[in-house]
């Protein structure tokens, strides 16, 4: 069978919509930077933006998306709720949009399942979490302003309960976490599969300054293809099912990290990635005023 063609590639989410496989994460990317990027991205082929209230590049993520000629139906973008708007669901999207200058965005995502108090970042509500937030989500695909809502950073133990909730009718349609070789939640993937929930990979090249690129058992990997490490990894993740958005603001980097079809990583090498000991973790939840990791996603 001949390998795919990952650049055209879609993933169908529980509610038939297509979210394409490979996107541009804009996390940690500078305003002056972010605007070049995305127009760098959908110029070279991409047709998937992700972006977040919480990165306060919004405006700057509109601007590339206008400047690249690309059409708006084109494109596939998400956006996320931020921890301080969860009382403020109404809000926090008609936000998003005029800073996007966009009529709706294709995913909306609550970025973290803490409901923070926005007079204080060190506390949490003590009248409000994230299952009321959703409740509140739920009702926002009926305005056509948001095509799809799921979730992010959200664990095993707060899936569940968000499901066990009374008011719980939508199934997230994605749930975007951190996965790389050396952060691969293996039962977390498996429990969203189960679920009909797709995964988006952050950080899926290891973030900033990653340990990944400097991995003897990636290089060997990558020089015997002749590939980059971050091309291996986004194909790691492409090949379980997930959904990648390598961050870069480098137009060479942004191109060949899209550089994926006619290729892929065979079941050996896949399993041999598989089966990097190394953990790491990017993100952690200790700056956060609730814990939403658990380690229930190994």
């Amino acid at each position: 069978m001949a390998p795919k063609t990952w650049t055209k590639e879609t993933y169908t989410l529980n509610t038939g919509a297509k979210i394409p496989a490979i996107g541009l994460g804009t996390w940690q990317s500078k305003p002056n930077e972010v605007r070049e990027a995305v127009k760098a991205a959908l110029q070279a082929g991409y047709r998937h933006i992700d972006t977040a209230f919480a990165y306060g590049n919004e405006n700057e993520v509109g601007q590339g998306i206008k400047d690249s000629g690309v059409p708006r139906e084109d494109i596939w973008l998400t956006t996320k709720l931020d921890n301080p708007w969860h009382k403020r669901v109404e809000e926090g999207i008609n936000s998003s949009l005029k800073s996007l200058g966009v009529d709706y965005v294709d995913l909306y995502l609550m970025h973290w399942p803490s409901s923070t108090d926005p007079n204080d970042l060190k506390k949490h509500y003590p009248d409000w979490d994230f299952r009321d937030t959703w409740a509140e989500m739920q009702k926002l695909p009926e305005s056509g302003r948001v095509r799809n809502i799921g979730v992010s950073n959200f664990a095993i133990k707060n899936l569940e309960k968000l499901f066990a909730d009374k008011r719980f009718k939508t199934v997230p349609a994605a749930n975007q976490i951190e996965l790389h070789p050396n952060n691969p939640s293996l039962k977390l993937v498996q429990f969203c599969k189960d679920k009909d929930i797709h995964c988006t990979a952050y950080s899926c090249l290891g973030s900033t300054d990653s340990p990944l690129y400097n991995n003897e058992t990636l290089k060997k990997l990558a020089d015997a293809k002749g590939k980059t490490v971050q091309q291996v990894l986004l194909m790691w993740g492409l090949q379980r099912g997930t959904s990648v958005i390598p961050k870069s603001v480098t137009a060479s980097r942004i191109q060949a990290n899209f550089e994926l079809d006619g290729w892929e990583l065979t079941d050996e090498e896949f399993k041999h990635i598989d089966s990097m000991p190394e953990r790491f973790k990017v993100c952690g939840d200790g700056w956060l005023p609730v814990k939403v990791f658990f380690g229930d996603d190994e």
